[in-house]
């Protein structure tokens, strides 16, 4: 049954992602706002796969702020990167630089206004990102980080990467952490039956020394371990 559910997600979810993709494409020289709901709507269907094919349940503790703020979740696996625009009013996340190369993908993701992160950053590409940024938030728009810069197994409560710092540093803004726990049940390429939790922190103020901003996130984020 379990292998059934599998080849009935791979095959519902990757032919819908397709889809999806090319229309969000071809609504965009009309209207970005039909553009922005049809990248919602995939991250809409890999829920309907997830709850409806797999079996799973996903359960939110908590909810996003009606403010600017940064929100730092956890990262476990590829589902709460692709769910991101249904947790998150249209945000902005900061995802590798890699994925903007992806056909398709890579144009949709530019165009929806994610900001890309090179893992060897300098002082030069931070100010971009920071400029992109505050740009952003201008726009009313919430920024979403994996301050982890990868995906960790569950259980594992690992260093954040040192561009979070630098950005909670220059933009100034409360940081929101988010645990979820998606890697038991969505990280190995045979998924599992259960519950995915999605689990709000406190806000963090702005300001913080280093080490204490990132051991109050690493902490939050990793609640659900």
């Amino acid at each position: 049954m379990r292998l059934l559910r599998n080849l009935a997600f791979y095959l519902a979810f990757y032919i819908g992602s397709l889809l999806i993709t090319a229309s969000s494409l071809a609504s965009l020289p009309f209207s970005v706002e039909a553009f922005r709901a049809r990248v919602r709507n995939w991250a809409q269907w890999q829920r309907w796969c997830l709850v409806n094919l797999l079996g799973c349940e996903l359960v939110i503790e908590g909810k996003p702020l009606d403010e600017a703020v940064l929100y730092a979740v956890k990262h476990e696996s590829f589902f709460e990167a692709i769910d991101a625009p249904a947790l998150f009013d249209c945000p902005s996340v900061f995802a590798k630089q890699e994925l903007f190369r992806l056909p398709m993908w890579g144009r949709a993701a530019a165009a929806y206004g994610l900001v890309p992160v090179a893992r060897e950053a300098g002082a030069r590409t931070l100010m971009q990102m920071i400029r992109a940024a505050r740009a952003l938030i201008a726009d009313g728009r919430p920024l979403v980080i994996f301050p982890e810069g990868t995906r960790v197994p569950h259980g594992e409560n690992r260093p954040l990467q040192s561009g979070f710092a630098g950005l909670y540093k220059m933009l100034g803004l409360p940081v929101v952490p988010v645990a979820v726990n998606s890697g038991p049940v969505y990280h190995k390429l045979l998924k599992q039956p259960g519950r995915i939790t999605y689990r709000f922190g406190e806000p963090i103020p702005p300001g913080l020394p280093r080490e204490e901003i990132e051991t109050r996130v690493r902490d939050a984020i990793n609640a659900l371990n």
